[in-house]
């Protein structure tokens, strides 16, 4: 017997003679049962040497990417790790451009961009011509096709297209004129907001179709004009002939004559064509032909008569500078002579009130905005100093507190003092000051002074809303004035298409008669006109013979447009500061002329 192997591993036995070849030794091996028993001794590392044959290592493969090797394993990992970036950032992000995509829903109108909406409408409803497809007003047609005919000579298209100015079929285009330019200065001012509601486009049409027409009213294509087409239509005060008073017709029936005026001065500067606006600027400041447009003409001096023209001196100027960068016109839009005989700087409350005839406070403003934002010093800087003054001194008429304009009860400042019609004057002061507002944040000023007192911009945009809101039916009344909006409104309107059924029957110039002086509202709600507004005692009487509470009229539902894309806060708030500027050169101005001589 052959004691166990302590050192835990066998031994070789042999028996008889010595084998002499290795096969042999290899099948005389027997094992010891004893060494196959578990044992409990604890090998150190000398003796685990001796007994462990080294282990054969798997050997790793490797991959030959050509410049550079890696292991096979190293690549499958790259590999999938590439694959997981794909299907977890890659193909969401292929997803997310190639799917449809849902719009994130606009935050809800507000009240200023319901009525905004209604407004642009009216425009809609007052065209004159061939209508689009899309004009979206059904119960409009085809009118005035006839229009000038026989006696432009130098355009094709005669005096077709442009707008109905109010409640009857007159094109006057002195107010239009005016409409077309105040729409055009918010859309300047608040492009991101007309997007904002989707109405960019659309007020850009309605701009186009009143500049295309004026573009009409004169030879845009020569340098030098002699003449200038200022109204289509109308009547002399007191007239029984068949003329766009007298007939109560849709314009789609019109067959009477409509006489064309034309003036030997005008001053309707419109920014479509700076080519045509400089064109008609320089026939307006012709030495020899200066006077007002509406001088002498009984068909317009009853109705748009121009109580003067420089305040539209200054106005196109400043529209044109704008336009073209040319400097000659600022010049002209800052010379003292202007301010002389418009009287700007002079205390006259009348002229503090914007209208399509008195230009002076938004031409003043459009002044300020200059020396506010591009500050262009010498030698423009005394003359625009004092406009900005008097700009602060024409929001400061406004407040009730100051008395310059008298108030009604319910909250309207009475600008036309009582007069009639009285909407489209608290419309454009509305404007005016909302748009100040504007600029004053834009350049982070917090106020103004009014003498001694100091006004903050909060109190000025209140103005703005108060009255804007006295419009949209906060007044004793409890009526809005837009019509279709709200559940209260005229259902009257002094508006001969609106009143007169569309039954396919052909109403004559007094066959009319029965729908002007009928009881029964309107078959046609016009959408979006503003009438004329309550008396001075926040009265209004819904009748349609009543023009002066229930007429609308084209420089009326401008501005109101205008005051109300101020107010909303759809497309955020604030004004485009910039766009104005496009063509204004960066200024180099003159050096100031040396101080005089000192003498001993």
């Amino acid at each position: 017997m052959h004691s166990a192997n302590h050192w835990g591993g066998s031994f070789e036995i042999y028996s008889g003679a010595e084998s002499t070849t290795d096969d042999e030794k290899s099948r005389n091996i027997e094992w010891d049962k004893a060494a196959l028993q578990p044992q409990h001794h604890h090998l150190d590392e000398t003796q685990q040497s001796w007994l462990l044959y080294p282990q054969e290592t798997k050997k790793k493969k490797y991959v030959d990417l050509g410049c550079v090797s890696c292991s096979h394993k190293a690549l499958k990992w790259t590999l999938y790790a590439f694959v997981f970036a794909l299907l977890v950032i890659a193909l969401p992000t292929i997803l997310a451009k190639t799917l449809p995509k849902h719009k994130s829903k606009p935050p809800p109108a507000d009240n200023y961009t319901i009525a905004l909406q209604k407004a642009l409408l009216f425009f809609n409803a007052q065209k004159s011509g061939k209508l689009p497809k899309n004009n979206g007003i059904p119960w409009r047609g085809d009118s005035g096709l006839q229009d000038g005919n026989g006696t432009v000579d130098f355009s094709k298209a005669g005096l077709v297209g442009g707008y109905y100015d109010a409640g009857d079929n007159s094109k006057f285009h002195f107010p239009m004129a005016f409409a077309m330019t105040m729409l055009s200065w918010s859309v300047i001012e608040y492009r991101q907001k007309y997007e904002a509601i989707g109405e960019y486009q659309h007020t850009r049409d309605l701009i186009r179709w009143g500049t295309d027409y004026l573009l009409l009213t004169f030879n845009s294509s020569a340098s030098k004009i002699d003449k200038i087409y200022c109204q289509v239509g109308g009547s002399r005060n007191g007239s029984t002939l068949p003329d766009d008073h007298y007939c109560w017709q849709r314009p789609e029936d019109m067959e009477y004559p409509r006489p064309v005026q034309y003036s030997e001065t005008i001053k309707p500067i419109q920014k479509k064509l700076a080519k045509g606006a400089a064109t008609v600027y320089a026939f307006a400041r012709d030495n020899g032909r200066r006077r007002a447009y509406s001088s002498g003409n009984d068909y317009i001096e009853p109705y748009y008569n121009s109580s003067g023209y420089y305040d539209e001196y200054i106005w196109g100027a400043t529209w044109l500078y704008y336009a073209t960068g040319n400097i000659s016109y600022i010049k002209l839009a800052t010379q003292p002579g202007f301010s002389k005989h418009s009287k700007a700087l002079l205390s006259i409350s009348d002229l503090s009130v914007p209208s399509w005839d008195n230009k002076l406070p938004a031409a003043m403003l459009l002044l300020t905005r200059y020396r506010l934002f591009l500050n262009p010093g010498y030698p423009y800087e005394e003359m625009l100093s004092m406009y900005h003054k008097k700009t602060e001194l024409n929001m400061c008429s406004y407040f009730q507190q100051f008395k310059v304009f008298n108030w009604t009860k319910g909250g309207m400042v009475q600008l036309n003092k009582g007069r009639p019609q009285p909407l489209q004057y608290v419309a454009n002061a509305a404007f005016l000051a909302s748009l100040y507002v504007d600029y004053l944040n834009a350049t982070r000023v917090p106020g103004f002074n009014c003498g001694p007192k100091f006004i903050s911009l909060d109190r000025l945009r209140s103005f703005a809303t108060s009255q804007i809101n006295y419009i949209l039916g906060d007044n004793p009344m409890k009526m809005s004035y837009v019509v279709g909006y709200g559940t209260k409104f005229p259902r009257h309107v002094h508006h001969r298409g609106a009143s007169i059924p569309t039954d396919k029957t052909r109403y004559s110039c007094t066959g009319g008669w029965k729908w002007r002086d009928s009881s029964k509202p309107n078959p046609h709600n016009i959408t979006g006109a503003m009438v004329g507004g309550p008396d001075g005692f926040d009265q209004f009487r819904d009748v349609r013979t009543n023009y002066n509470f229930t007429e609308p009229t084209l420089a009326g539902n401008a501005v109101l447009a205008a005051a109300l894309v101020s107010l909303t806060s759809n497309g955020g708030i604030g004004i485009d500061k910039n766009s104005i500027f496009t063509a204004v050169p960066p200024l180099y101005p003159p050096t100031p002329p040396p101080p005089p001589a000192w003498k001993p």
